[in-house]
C-alpha cells in the first residue's frame, strides 16, 4: 500500500496540534485556574498559611519550630531538624534500640526540665513524628509544660492556661484526629500577650 506524504501531514499536523493544545490546556491554564481559585477562596492557605510578628513573616503554622527559650513551649522532636527541604521521619522500627535509646534520654531530660516524674512524660514529647515537622502537640504535651512557662515569664498560671485552652484545636469536623496545640501559634500569642 502506498501512502503518501501528503495525506500524512494532516494527521501529524492534527497530532501536533493536539499535543500543544491539551499541554497548554492542562498544563499551564488549569494551573493557574487552580492557583487563581486557591488565591481567593483560601488566600492564607495558598501563600503557605504564614505567621507574622510586627509585619514580619517568621514562620507557617504548618512547620514545626525548635524553641531553645524556657519562655516558651517547646516543639516535638524532629528527626529533619525542623527543615522543610529535609523532610522526613526517623525510619527507625519501634524495635531499634537506638530509637529506644534516644526516647530514654529524651524524656529524661523532659521530665527534669519540667519537674515531673519520666513516666509522665507524654510520648509526643519524646517522639518524632511521621513527616518531621509537625507543629502541632497533644494538650497534654502542652500542659506538662504550663508551670515552667508560667515561672518563667513571671505569668499566672492560670492566665497561660487560657491561652493554651483558646489555641487547642479540636478534631477537625468534630471526629477527625485528636485536640491539638499549634506550638508556634501558642507561643507567639504569649509573645502578644507580653507587649
Amino acid at each position: 500500500m502506498n501512502v503518501s506524504t501528503t495525506a500524512s501531514t494532516p494527521v501529524w499536523r492534527t497530532s501536533l496540534m493536539l499535543a500543544l493544545v491539551t499541554l497548554l490546556g492542562f498544563g499551564l491554564l488549569y494551573s493557574l485556574a487552580g492557583a487563581g481559585l486557591g488565591r481567593v477562596l483560601f488566600p492564607h492557605q495558598a501563600t503557605g498559611s504564614l505567621l507574622e510578628r510586627d509585619g514580619q513573616v517568621i514562620g507557617s503554622s504548618l512547620v514545626a519550630q525548635p524553641f531553645a527559650d524556657d519562655r516558651y513551649f517547646q516543639s516535638r522532636p524532629s528527626a529533619a531538624k525542623y527543615d522543610v527541604m529535609t523532610l522526613a521521619g526517623s525510619n527507625q522500627a519501634r524495635t531499634n534500640p537506638d530509637l529506644r535509646s534516644r526516647i530514654d534520654e529524651a524524656r529524661t531530660a523532659v521530665a527534669t526540665r519540667e519537674g515531673v516524674a519520666p513516666d509522665a512524660v507524654p510520648g509526643d514529647l519524646v517522639t518524632q513524628s511521621g513527616g518531621g515537622i509537625d507543629p502541632h502537640l497533644s494538650p497534654a504535651a502542652i500542659q506538662i509544660q504550663v508551670a515552667r512557662v508560667a515561672r518563667v515569664r513571671g505569668l499566672p498560671v492560670g492566665e497561660v492556661e487560657r491561652l493554651v485552652a483558646a489555641h487547642t484545636e479540636a478534631p477537625q469536623f468534630g471526629l477527625l484526629g485528636a485536640p491539638r496545640i499549634n506550638v508556634l501559634a501558642l507561643n507567639l500569642a504569649l509573645d502578644a500577650q507580653a507587649h
